[in-house]
């Protein structure tokens, strides 16, 4: 186990963290912050899927000593409210999930923060920086490019590596009922095949993920998670018109993943963001469970060197 959490039951006790339920709108989402903050400035990190904000344990243990960390579950997952969805898809959108984030963070008394997200979490970041622009201050995005590019640029080689993409967008209850034989074995098949068949989640994080995944809720809201990147995701990109992240962007990728082997990312980013920095590290698509010193280091790097961003945090 790693020093810097503890197990109680299925859950991850972060050292100095408190958790928490807010209400936000008609969702309560279940969170996870930092004590002693202080003056500190903001950092929201937002998990990807199909795993919660205990993805964060170490990473957010060493960010604290600088920053607020908040670690919320998105809606759909964890200990978070799964709503029902509807025939558009809306309830799911990265849109509505963004919402929430932003929610969740005024209601911590922060106007204004940084964000690091991974997988899912990264996207509804994305969507995040887009609509509530003067609210973040800057992101760094592990291990995705931007959906839309990643549709209309996948080739074969990526179908094979990212195969869930494209099962869990089947037309209801097809993925669900599946899915629901065996959850278990469908997160580690998933999971691990994206890892190089590893496994590198801690014990205690790996229970959680696998315990708050076994519900048809769940399933039935991460399916809808995807299934709406693959429509309504696109569509208010679309409805964009062009639109470009202006706060500054660090994405990082995993060498030994299918964004290095399938996408040019940095390209990719450029045409969705107008500050955009990056590169791909030593790693598979878990690199926060993996090298968390490094990625703490580097999102610590990136959002106080730049002075803009520091001058606007303090």
């Amino acid at each position: 186990m790693r020093s810097d959490s503890i197990a109680k039951g299925w859950l991850i006790v972060f050292e100095n963290f408190d958790e928490l339920n807010l209400s936000i709108g008609d969702q309560t989402i279940f969170l996870r912050q930092s004590r002693n903050n202080g003056s500190k400035p903001a950092l929201l990190l937002i998990h990807g899927y199909p795993q919660t904000s205990a993805m964060w344990h170490a990473v957010a243990t060493i960010l604290a000593e600088q920053f607020h960390v908040v670690c919320p579950d998105l809606r759909g997952y964890g200990k978070s409210s799964k709503p029902a969805s509807d025939p558009e898809h809306l309830t799911y959108s990265k849109r509505e999930m963004a919402k929430d984030m932003l929610g969740v963070m005024r209601a911590l008394g922060h106007d204004t923060f940084f964000v690091g997200a991974h997988d899912r979490g990264a996207r509804v970041a994305h969507r995040l920086g887009l609509d509530h622009a003067d609210h973040v201050l800057a992101m760094t995005l592990l291990d995705i490019a931007p959906t839309r590019e990643m549709y209309a640029e996948a080739g074969s080689s990526f179908a094979k590596a990212y195969w869930h993409w494209y099962f869990l967008i089947q037309k209801h209850p097809i993925p669900e009922q599946i899915i629901s034989e065996n959850p278990s074995s469908f997160w580690k098949l998933k999971c691990f095949n994206q890892a190089k068949g590893e496994n590198p989640f801690l014990a205690e994080a790996l229970d959680e993920y696998l315990t708050t995944f076994d519900s048809p809720e769940a399933i039935h809201a991460t399916c809808e998670d995807y299934r709406a990147a693959a429509t309504i995701d696109i569509e208010h990109d679309n409805a964009d018109q062009g639109q470009k992240l202006q706060q500054p962007l660090q994405v990082l990728w995993a060498k030994r993943g299918a964004i290095e082997a399938c996408f040019d990312a940095l390209t990719l980013w450029r045409k969705r963001a107008a500050n955009v920095r990056g590169e791909a590290v030593d790693a598979t698509h878990y690199m926060a469970e993996e090298i968390p010193a490094e990625i703490a280091e580097r999102m610590r790097g990136f959002f106080l060197s730049d002075s803009k961003t520091k001058d606007a945090a303090e």
